[in-house]
């Protein structure tokens, strides 16, 4: 029995039937597939050579490349858009730059446009680690002031960066990169930069336009993803549960947080409200705990400000907020009162939590009197 053959329509050998393969309404044998199609990266699809419209090590078929990729305008080369930089004055994002060309071009742009995103600098012991963004307004979107402020901050390392937020009026934001709690409150120079900031004109609590958002990383909840999801339920039950003493402790008023930081609404189990939150009925990123950031948990609630001490007892309420979801239980975190959680922060472990606490008429024992903020 003769065995059965077929012609590449590619190459015009006669090849054995086993290694046909039919693409796009052609015969092709093994050789001819391989040097002429690749398979789409993203999706599978095969394509050809031709229509590839992204590399040689990332082949792309064009909607592929047209939802998740760009190009540097620079180096050519492929990026996710994503990690994508642009300038400032680059209104409508016609000039992607990967981050290599971004740093070489304007590495001494001290303030950075507001989708500016480096790669990440972890600091100190993980698994949890803070990344903060404070708002300053009043004192200019300037340059100098920018490059004096960064100067403090990254004397020994790198530990923040300046952006844009157009939601500021004429102020900048500060974002350090992420650090392990005992490394934001002992190794950035909080109390120079904010003394500074105040020299330089600038506001953040009395500016009624600033926040201090703070995120933590998901992995700080859990490795697999069903363990995250159970910690970030209970710290959503735990802000709805204790809205009204975060509310005091955040500084806000409820308008404000209801257009910048709202609330998803208190129920029964932690699941039911992390189910609401995913399914994105309310509020989008505007949320007292935004969840729409895929490596990191954003906490919006909490006002601006230039006072030291209200800067590392939000990082602390957070950490005690993050372990509490770890260590409890559904049932025992229902259960819990206010005024457990907070018999539980020592003073000699959190002293400026304690400080804050007993300011705003939130701790166990009496009030003291709270400086005036900035």
């Amino acid at each position: 029995m003769l065995e059965r053959t077929f012609v590449c329509d590619i190459c015009g050998r006669e090849r054995p039937w086993d290694e046909h393969t039919e693409f796009d309404g052609q015969d092709l044998c093994e050789g001819c597939l391989d040097t002429n199609t690749v398979c789409c990266h993203e999706c599978g699809e095969r394509l050809w050579t031709d229509d590839n419209s992204g590399t040689r090590d990332t082949p792309l078929c064009q909607d592929c490349y047209d939802e998740h990729f760009t190009s540097c305008c620079r180096c050519g080369e492929l990026i996710r858009v994503h990690a994508a930089c642009y300038e400032e004055i680059d209104e409508y994002s016609d000039r992607p730059y990967c981050p290599d060309c971004f740093q070489t071009l304007f590495r001494d742009k001290p303030i950075h446009d507001y989708y500016y995103k480096p790669e990440p600098i972890f600091y100190g012991d993980g698994p949890r680690f803070f990344g903060v963004e404070l708002e300053i307004d009043g004192g200019g979107e300037d340059r100098d002031n920018a490059r004096t402020l960064l100067r403090i901050a990254n004397a020994e390392e790198e530990l923040l960066y300046i952006k844009h937020d157009g939601s500021l009026d004429d102020g900048l934001e500060l974002v350090t990169h992420p650090m392990a709690l005992d490394y934001q409150l002992h190794k950035v120079p909080w109390e120079e930069l904010c003394r500074k900031a105040i020299d330089l004109g600038y506001l953040s609590h009395r500016a009624g336009s600033c926040g201090l958002h703070v995120h933590v990383n998901r992995m700080a909840f859990g490795i697999t993803e069903q363990q995250q999801d159970a910690a970030i339920a209970r710290v959503l039950y735990f802000f709805e549960k204790h809205w009204e003493e975060l509310l005091k402790f955040s500084r806000r008023t409820p308008r404000q947080l209801e257009r910048w930081a709202a609330r998803y609404g208190y129920k029964e189990q932690p699941m039911e409200i992390l189910d609401y939150a995913k399914k994105g009925y309310h509020g989008g990123r505007y949320t007292c705990v935004n969840l729409q950031n895929r490596s990191t948990v954003e906490f919006r609630m909490f006002r601006g400000t230039l006072k030291v001490n209200t800067i590392l007892a939000t990082l602390q309420l957070l950490d005690r907020i993050c372990d509490a979801a770890l260590c409890l239980s559904d049932d025992e975190l229902r259960t819990m009162a206010w005024t457990t959680f907070v018999s539980g922060i020592h003073p000699s472990q959190f002293p400026q939590l304690v400080q804050y606490l007993k300011e705003r008429r939130l701790y166990v024992n009496e009030p003291v009197e709270s400086e005036v903020d900035a």
